[in-house]
């Protein structure tokens, strides 16, 4: 079975270890090309766009995939729309692999927001904001001219910037003392986020939480509709071995 995984998460390089090791299987990896320096899944991998659904319905026949999975990042919904798409016209099935995401405690402070530009809304009348979505939608809070922000990013933003500002280029996981500390040395007042879920940045809004900072949520964006999904590794690897 011929498998293509459109990656660039932890759940995709842990399901890339299992595929790989099993007899029967073969598979490619599919990373966007976003990060410079990308953290690499075992086995075959390929970096770059497919040339929108055509281009990527095309590569489905032309590579033989018996199956696609997709397991992108929660916000990475145009590839994920290209993916069920592209699948589709190609008779292929399509699983989407998302973790879940994150759930309010007692004692957070949150306030879901629907994107980006609601989010912009959100941080008037804050003066410090941690900025941690990402190097994608920073420039959406570029206008701000009055909040100073603390934007960590594993790459540094492409467009436009807030004027005042501190960049952190950064991997996770951070710890909670560590997310502590950031937040104390900046004077942090709010925390803007994505609902990315996952262990690996989840520290944050334990921080957050203890110092009763209130953090801003964006939500996901929905999942295209069509094809199966699951929630676990565990779950997408029953699903390959039941459409073997």
């Amino acid at each position: 079975m011929r498998v293509l995984l459109l990656g660039g998460t932890g759940e995709a390089r842990q399901l890339a270890d299992i595929v790989t090791a099993e007899r029967g299987f073969e598979v490619v990896s599919s990373l966007a090309g976003r990060v410079r320096e990308p953290v690499l899944p075992a086995g075959a991998v390929r970096v770059g766009g497919f040339g929108g659904v055509d281009g990527l319905r095309e590569w489905l026949a032309d590579n033989a995939i018996d199956v696609v999975i997709d397991a992108t990042h929660p916000f990475a919904d145009t590839m994920s729309a290209h993916a069920a798409a592209a699948a589709r016209a190609a008779g292929v099935p399509i699983l989407h692999l998302r973790r879940p995401g994150w759930a309010e405690q007692p004692g957070d402070r949150w306030l879901r927001v629907p994107d980006p530009a609601a989010a912009v809304r959100a941080v008037a009348g804050f003066e410090r904001v941690f900025l941690t979505i990402g190097r994608q939608g920073v420039a959406a809070f570029a206008e701000l001219a009055v909040p100073w922000f603390l934007i960590r990013a594993i790459d540094p933003p492409t467009g436009p910037v807030p004027p005042r500002h501190r960049l952190l280029l950064a991997r996770g996981p951070f710890t909670v003392a560590e997310e502590t500390d950031l937040m104390r040395e900046h004077r942090i007042e709010v925390v803007v986020t994505k609902d990315s879920g996952g262990e690996s940045t989840a520290a944050k809004l334990t921080a957050a939480r203890d110092r009763h900072i209130p953090v801003v949520v964006i939500d996901r964006p929905e999942l295209p509709a069509g094809g199966d999904r699951v929630d676990s590794v565990a779950a997408a690897w029953e699903w390959l071995l039941r459409n073997r």
